[in-house]
């Protein structure tokens, strides 16, 4: 990826006053541009043909544009020219269809390149310039078509359900495990850890490979579920709970010590412990009642860890401690155990 050379100065001046990037900032600005590729397109070249799918959005840094209609017997009819600091192209990307147009370069033209794979990286990495985003490219296009002002609603609602389901797991609703870790690292770079405490539960749902072996996978997801519905009425404003994978769940508590994480894991543990879930084995024995049990591990930093991957380790270090220990608990890093199931 070559990207935008960032001591260009004339061409981040001009970025920044193209009607793709309204609202956002230079640090903001800096962090889009790492995501694109400089292209060359020659006179009379194509930058893209109609019905073809559409893969990339761009924008003119220097040279001219047009695009075209083309009719059924080959000629062309030009539709539009493209200024510079224009963005285009981009509604092919969003809803993964072909492109209507034909774009030509008139000019030897220099274009920066978005593809879509990282435009939905942005979308998720970066809600926020993302939201800036999808707000620009609304407010151009119903400049441009205030018919379409529907579809360009449409587009927005679209762009924060596919951040949604960028972050979340499809079975329980929960986070899923990339935006717990993304969520975790971003606290260890910016400094936060050490004069704030953080937390993490990690958890374990007792022996339910054994439900999915006796009574099938639709059954152990149905105890998945149930236990995920307890840790997200469980959890505070402002804490991450996520569904790890299986039977593997965890909880970034920012601004909690130890001894606050202990007292949620142990509601945890107990919320879970009171679900009572009727299933029926595979075998067609009689029908039975399934009480789940969930083994909990604690770990906080600075006190357990000074990185994402140490507090991550030492977490699970305890949770281990908790299964070794009989299951159906909540244990601390480097502690003896502090809160035992009934």
């Amino acid at each position: 990826m070559s990207g935008l050379d960032t001591t260009d100065e004339s061409s981040l001046e001009l970025l920044s006053r193209s009607p793709l990037f309204r609202g956002v900032d230079e640090g903001e600005l800096n962090a889009i541009t790492a995501f694109m590729d400089r292209r060359l397109v020659i006179k009379g070249k194509a930058v893209f043909c109609r019905g073809e799918v559409g893969e990339e959005l761009f924008i003119l840094v220097s040279g001219a544009l047009a695009g075209y209609a083309i009719r059924d017997d080959g000629s062309r009819h030009q539709l539009f020219t493209v200024e510079k600091g224009s963005f285009f192209g981009e509604r092919a990307v969003i809803n993964r269809s072909r492109r209507t147009t034909t774009v030509v370069a008139t000019e030897d033209s220099d274009l920066l390149v978005l593809h879509g794979i990282d435009f939905y990286r942005i979308l998720y990495e970066y809600p926020g310039i993302g939201a800036k985003l999808l707000k620009a490219m609304g407010e151009v296009q119903a400049g441009w078509l205030e018919r379409d002002a529907r579809h360009l609603n449409d587009l927005l609602r679209w762009g924060e359900a596919a951040r949604r389901r960028a972050i979340t797991d499809d079975l329980t609703g929960l986070n899923n495990r990339r935006f717990l870790e993304d969520s975790l690292e971003e606290r260890f770079r910016q400094g936060a850890v050490g004069l704030r405490k953080l937390s993490l539960l990690m958890m374990d749902l007792d022996r339910v490979h054994e439900i999915n072996e006796r009574c099938g996978v639709p059954a152990g997801d149905r105890v998945i579920c149930a236990a995920a519905a307890v840790i997200r009425s469980q959890v505070r404003t402002g804490d991450i709970p996520a569904r790890l994978s299986g039977d593997e769940f965890a909880v970034l508590l920012p601004d909690t010590g130890s001894g606050q994480a202990g007292v949620l894991a142990e509601r945890i543990r107990a919320g879970v412990n009171l679900q009572e879930l009727e299933l029926q084995p595979l075998s067609g024995g009689e029908p039975f009642l399934l009480r789940i049990g969930v083994s909990i591990g604690i770990a906080s930093a600075p006190a357990h860890a000074d990185s994402g991957e140490g507090l991550v380790s030492a977490a699970d270090a305890a949770l281990q401690r908790a299964k070794n220990l009989g299951r159906n608990r909540v244990e601390t890093a480097g502690a003896e155990a502090v809160i035992n199931s009934e």
